[in-house]
């Protein structure tokens, strides 16, 4: 098994026409992804890749079979579209950057009234390896670094989640399912989502958490550790801008404001629920080791 994405997955991606989607696309295809559709107002007849493009996700979906949405589309737009795929996806999984609060705030209540996860917004991709990777995670090397295996990966960075994953598999045991989760102020899946998801995964034996400063995201990964019995590896960065709050270091929800946001809490609570928590990102293998062997 694998959580999110499958085999079967059936994927429309909208603003297939746009630059980040139609160069991405060739390595989702070539890796096994079936892309179905994709979405781009006054674009429809044309195709890229092969993939036929329809001006709305309704007129592909009077054609075509699909679960799932990718969202390549600018910020501004980003809302429209995540309303218009979920009345007709189960999974949408947002890679737009910047997109405002506000908005997300709004694609969250709609995904709840819509029974529709969310995964994003700013994340890399989901890749359950041997079977669908969507967006950019692992580039052309995906079959390179996600190995398959029985360790879950989840991560708020883009490039850490392969990073993360590669020292899985420098450990052996390879990834059954990892996911950007993005670094915004608001997450539409969560770590404690995934640690839940994994818990329930048959092929999942552990899980690895890349955390950072900021927010509490953290913090209610830990209450639920205390409560599954999956193992969980945990490595939170950014320990060192505890003595400079107040300051944002790249994603959009790494700021420390008061004690809220500390690294220094949050491996402590993830240590205390009984999580494997490492002082430096290279340990994780060793203390998958440790757990597993």
């Amino acid at each position: 098994m694998s959580i999110l994405v499958d085999e079967d997955t059936k994927v429309v991606i909208q603003g297939i026409t746009g630059r980040e989607a139609s160069e991405k696309l060739p390595a989702m295809q070539e890796y096994g992804t079936e892309v179905v559709a994709g979405v781009t107002p006054g674009k429809e007849g044309q195709e890229v890749e092969g993939v036929p493009v329809y001006d709305t996700v309704s007129s592909a979906a009077a054609d075509h079979d699909f679960d799932t949405s990718l969202l390549y589309v600018p910020p501004f737009a980003a809302k429209d579209a995540a309303f218009e795929a979920m009345e007709h996806v189960d999974l949408l999984n947002i890679i737009t950057e910047r997109v405002p609060t506000r908005d997300t705030y709004r694609m969250l209540q709609r995904a709840e009234e819509t029974d529709t996860r969310i995964v994003g917004p700013t994340s890399v991709g989901i890749i359950s390896p041997g079977k669908c990777k969507l967006g950019p995670i692992g580039g052309i090397d995906a079959e390179d670094v996600y190995g398959s295996g029985r360790v879950g990966v989840a991560s708020k960075s883009g490039g850490m989640t392969t990073e993360t994953a590669w020292q899985v598999n420098q450990a052996g045991y390879g990834v059954s399912t990892a996911a950007g989760l993005g670094g915004d102020v608001l997450q539409g899946t969560s770590f404690a989502d995934m640690l839940q998801l994994f818990e329930e995964d048959e092929q999942t034996e552990a899980a690895v958490v890349f955390g950072e400063l900021g927010g509490t995201y953290e913090e209610k990964a830990a209450d639920v550790v205390e409560d599954i019995d999956l193992p969980v590896v945990a490595f939170v960065a950014g320990e060192f801008a505890e003595e400079l709050p107040s300051t944002n270091y790249g994603h959009a929800g790494a700021v420390i404001r008061g004690d809220r946001g500390k690294p220094s809490e949050k491996k402590r609570r993830l240590r205390n629920a009984g999580a494997r928590v490492v002082d430096q990102h290279h340990l994780v293998g060793h203390a998958l080791k440790e757990i597993l062997d």
